[in-house]
């Protein structure tokens, strides 16, 4: 089994408003990255959120399960995939980890993903568009506890980095994968092209 796990908890500074409630494809981000996330092999969904988690949970249908509030938000995205992986159940296999400014992904790159990570076991599956890595990404659940111990100047990327000969890549025509979703410009350059 995998857990999904939804990272929301920033402050969406640059953007002005929660990234999770902005608009795609006539719903909420967070909704349509919810609904890429259902799998056969994913047994768990956690969305971290932060600040504006009251807003959040106001406008997008979440469970009490699926809800992880990180209070220590400020510390930056490592405090999020550190939350999320101590809220998780024993025996997951690993985490696909979404990031919510990075929505422009389909459920078929996720079940790619998916499929690549349990052919080939490696510590860390992710899509490569254009010979540029994105999101989202599996990190074997042997990874967890460099992830909760990951310094929170390089987060992620350090476990990324000691596992470099452990990384299975899937190619995929997915640009979104690649595509950061983090100012009103980038948003408007994609809604509007």
């Amino acid at each position: 089994m995998l857990a999904a796990v939804i990272l929301s908890g920033g402050a969406s500074r640059r953007m002005g408003s929660p990234k999770a409630l902005l608009p795609y494809q006539g719903r909420p981000f967070l909704e349509h990255l919810l609904d890429i996330a259902e799998h056969p092999r994913i047994g768990v969904r956690r969305v971290v959120l932060g600040p504006d988690a009251d807003a959040i949970s106001a406008r997008v249908t979440l469970t009490k399960d699926e809800v992880v509030i990180n209070a220590e938000w400020e510390r930056g995205q490592i405090s999020s995939i550190q939350a999320a992986i101590r809220s998780l159940p024993p025996q997951t296999d690993g985490i696909l980890l979404c990031l919510v400014d990075h929505p422009l992904v389909s459920a078929a790159l996720v079940g790619d993903l998916i499929e690549a990570f349990d052919k080939n076991r490696p510590a860390i599956a992710l899509p490569i568009y254009e010979g540029r890595r994105g999101h989202p990404v599996i990190f074997a659940a042997r990874l967890y506890g460099e992830l909760l111990n990951a310094p929170e100047g390089k987060g992620a990327r350090a476990v990324v980095w000691a596992h470099a000969n452990e990384i299975c890549e899937v190619a995929t025509n997915e640009e979104g994968c690649v595509l950061n979703l983090n100012d009103p410009e980038a948003f408007l350059r994609i809604t509007n092209p």
